[in-house]
């Protein structure tokens, strides 16, 4: 009978060394780690000096109230009214080029009579989707009467451009910086 032990034997020792065999090699070191890239810099923060606001033109001064207008025909005169306006409303006046929407365009034709007093306004284009500046318009044109008198003319009748920045504040086609 002991020669059936011996394979037997032989056999545990030989799984017994397997086990052995495995165990040590799970306790081998570990692989070198793989190589990390290097981080990026952190962005540099860039910074501007601050941009002085544009210097806004002057106001034209054209007329002062009581004055008169030398201008020969509605064109010129077009000229002395809007810089008696801009006179008379500088801090509404919107300095600089206009923003490319503006809240409302309206063309409105005044009648002038020999002393500069206001007989008459008339839309062309009225900008009816903003009732509240057509009546600030009117009221603005109304209030700088009188206007410099039209002594070479008359009787004058004039049309202008009112563009208007949802400030508020406005600008004349006559006098406008244009837009962005």
């Amino acid at each position: 009978m002991m020669r059936n032990s011996l394979p037997r034997r032989a056999a545990l020792w030989a799984s017994t060394g397997a086990v052995l065999t495995a165990l040590l090699a799970g306790c081998a070191s570990p692989p070198p780690p793989t190589p990390v890239a290097p981080r990026p810099a952190p962005p540099v923060a860039v910074v501007l000096a601050p941009v002085a606001p544009p210097v806004p033109k002057p106001v034209p001064q054209v007329q002062a109230l009581g004055k008169t207008s030398a201008a020969s025909s509605p064109r010129d005169y077009r000229r002395d009214a809007a810089g008696h306006l801009y006179n008379l409303n500088s801090d509404r006046v919107y300095h600089g080029k206009m923003p490319p929407l503006l809240y409302a365009v309206g063309v409105l034709e005044v009648e002038v009579d020999a002393r500069g007093n206001v007989l008459s306004t008339h839309w062309l284009r009225a900008p009816s989707h903003v009732p509240e500046v057509m009546a600030e318009i009117e009221r603005t044109v109304r209030q700088a009467s009188p206007y410099p008198a039209p002594v070479k003319l008359g009787r004058v009748t004039y049309t202008d451009t009112w563009l208007w920045h949802k400030s508020g504040k406005f600008q004349l086609d006559t006098l406008t910086e244009g837009q962005l």
